[in-house]
C-alpha cells in the first residue's frame, strides 16, 4: 500500500468516485460559464454523496472561489451593484453561522438535506412561478442572510438568491452579471470556517488542484455558448440536471 504524498494522491484521485466527480465538475463548469450559476448547486449534492459533506463541500468552496475570481472582473461593470452589494454583505455576515451546521451536523442528514433543497429548487426553476413583488432593502438583506446561512452549511447559497434575482425585469446579461458578482463576494468568506476547522486538508487540496483546470476550461466553454445557445434550450437541460442531482443525493 502506498504511503506518504503518493498514497494521498492515489487515494484522492485514483478512484471511480473521482471520475464521477470530474464529470459533474465539467457539467457544472458549463452551467456556471453560461448562466452565472450552477457550480455549487450541482456539485454540492454530487460531491456530498461521493465523499460526504465534510470532505465534498470544502472542495466545492475552493473551486467556487477560483472560478468566481475568473468571472468577477467583467461582471463588476455589468451588475446592478446598488442591489447586489447589500445582499452580498448580509450573506457574508451570515456565512460563519451557517458553517457551524457543516461542522457539527450529522453527515447523512446534511447530505439528504442538500439533496432535498436542490431537488425542490430545480423543480421551482422548471415551473413558471417567480417572485414578482417589490425588492426593498429589508427584503434584500433577509434574502442575503438566508443565502449566507446556506452557503456556510452546504456550500451553496444559490437557491434563494437565484430565485430572487431572476424575479426582476432585467435582461439575461444583467441577471448573469448580478449572480457572478454576488457569488464572487461570498466565495471569499465561505472558505475561512472550513479552513480554520481543518476540513481543507491535503486530500481536499489535491482534489481541487486536479479538478480545477477542467472547471476553468468548461467555464470558458459555457461563457462562449452564452452567445450561441438559446436560453430556452439551456434552461431545460440545466434545470433537469439539478433535479437529477438532488434525486441522487436523496436516494443514495
Amino acid at each position: 500500500m502506498l504511503s506518504g504524498p503518493g498514497g494521498i494522491l492515489a487515494a484522492a484521485v485514483l478512484t471511480p468516485s473521482f471520475l464521477l466527480a470530474a464529470f459533474a465538475v465539467a457539467v457544472a463548469g458549463v452551467m456556471r460559464g453560461y448562466s452565472g450559476f450552477g457550480t455549487a448547486i450541482l456539485l454540492a449534492p454530487i460531491l456530498s454523496t461521493l465523499w460526504g459533506p465534510r470532505a465534498g463541500v470544502p472542495v466545492l468552496l475552493l473551486i467556487e472561489l477560483i472560478v468566481s475570481i475568473q468571472l468577477l472582473p467583467r461582471s463588476l461593470h455589468e451588475a446592478d451593484r446598488r442591489m447586489v452589494l447589500p445582499i452580498g454583505l448580509a450573506a457574508v455576515l451570515a456565512t460563519p453561522l451557517g458553517a457551524s451546521v457543516l461542522l457539527y451536523a450529522d453527515g447523512l442528514v446534511l447530505r439528504r438535506a442538500i439533496g432535498a433543497l436542490v431537488l425542490v429548487f430545480g423543480l421551482l426553476l422548471l415551473s413558471p412561478w417567480r417572485y414578482r413583488g417589490p425588492r426593498p432593502l429589508p427584503l434584500n438583506l433577509a434574502v442575503g442572510a438566508l443565502g449566507g446561512l446556506l452557503k456556510g452549511a452546504t456550500g451553496m447559497s444559490g437557491p434563494p438568491i437565484i430565485l430572487y434575482f431572476l424575479s426582476g425585469p432585467e435582461e439575461a446579461r444583467r441577471h448573469r452579471a448580478n449572480l457572478i458578482l454576488f457569488f464572487g463576494l461570498i466565495a471569499i468568506v465561505a472558505v475561512v470556517p472550513p479552513l480554520l476547522a481543518g476540513l481543507i486538508d491535503a486530500t481536499a487540496m489535491i482534489r481541487t488542484a486536479v479538478l480545477l483546470p477542467l472547471m476553468v476550461m468548461c467555464v470558458r466553454l459555457g461563457a462562449r455558448l452564452f452567445h450561441v445557445i438559446p436560453t430556452a434550450w439551456y434552461r431545460r437541460c440545466a434545470f433537469g440536471a439539478l433535479v437529477l442531482a438532488g434525486g441522487i443525493a436523496l436516494a443514495a
